[in-house]
């Protein structure tokens, strides 16, 4: 039990993930997440009115299985697997989020002046929700998928569109984390 209560080394998890990789390229499926919510949409009757949604979306059902595994999963590991414990930031990075107002940096995953329903609620809160959302929403159907299907299904099938979209992930990462997140928050 003691294991499976810490953190796995990349050379379990990483020949997992691609043995996994291998049996969907081997049986011609695709992961990602995001494309299950255009199969959501298609199974609540949205190719009526968009043509986008009218697919044959009975044929990826194997992919909401997967949707409803991460969640179970999800849910198991925290509330069973979990051993709290505070996150290993970088000193420096915890004294710039307490700089910005974030209180308990290093000590939780979901901070509060983030996540709580308090600030969810504020002007400032539901601007990010809505403009984070819109721009996550945009950029997944312009990259033609999430950074799960493009890093994880592209790169491994060698795409040339994934690992450019996987370089653009990550370039936004950067420009995020070190330009606009001090804008916002400082």
């Amino acid at each position: 039990m003691e294991y499976i209560l810490q953190p796995w080394p990349w050379y379990v998890s990483g020949p997992l993930i691609a043995i996994i990789m291998f049996l969907l390229i081997y049986f011609g499926k695709t992961f990602g997440m995001s494309s299950n919510l255009r199969t959501l949409c298609a199974i609540g009757g949205a190719g009526k009115k968009i043509k986008f949604f009218d697919f044959d979306w009975k044929s990826q059902r194997w992919n909401l299985t997967v949707v409803l595994g991460a969640i179970i999963g999800g849910f198991i590991a925290h509330h069973y697997l979990s051993v709290p414990t505070n996150i290993d930031l970088n000193p420096q990075t915890v004294q710039d989020l307490n700089t910005l107002g974030f209180e308990n940096a290093g000590q939780t995953l979901l901070p509060a002046e983030l996540y709580s329903w308090e600030y969810v609620f504020t002007l400032k809160g539901l601007a990010i929700l809505i403009l984070g959302g819109f721009l996550v929403g945009f950029g997944t159907r312009y990259a033609g998928g999430c950074t799960s299907g493009h890093a994880i299904t592209g790169l491994s099938s060698l795409q040339l569109p994934s690992l450019i979209a996987v370089i653009g992930f990550f370039l936004g990462g950067l420009i995020m984390i070190h330009l606009l997140f001090p804008l916002i928050f400082g």
